[in-house]
């Protein structure tokens, strides 16, 4: 995992709506994109940058693709923020 895309993919509030959407379970691109006024090629964008930073990954079946949070990541992102607080 590398930290710049990480936080690239972060610094985008749509993103990190789309990850607080993905923690309740998984999604199709359908589903997140009924959540925002936007093109399907914009959130398309939106979820390649987060796959890209491995925040989500994706699953098909049958003639959907479905995205779910990369939790690994979450924690990793969490233990190195911790680590540099110092706790």
């Amino acid at each position: 995992m590398a930290f710049v895309d990480t936080f690239k993919a972060l610094s985008d509030p749509v993103r990190r709506e789309i990850l607080v959407l993905l923690k309740n379970g998984r999604m199709s691109a359908g589903e997140i994109g009924s959540n925002f006024d936007m093109t399907a090629a914009t959130i398309s964008y939106h979820l390649n940058l987060l796959k890209k930073a491995d925040l989500v990954f994706e699953t098909k079946y049958k003639n959907y693709i479905y995205y779910e949070l990369n939790i690994s990541v979450v924690e990793e992102i969490m233990l190195w923020l911790s680590q540099l607080k110092g706790e």
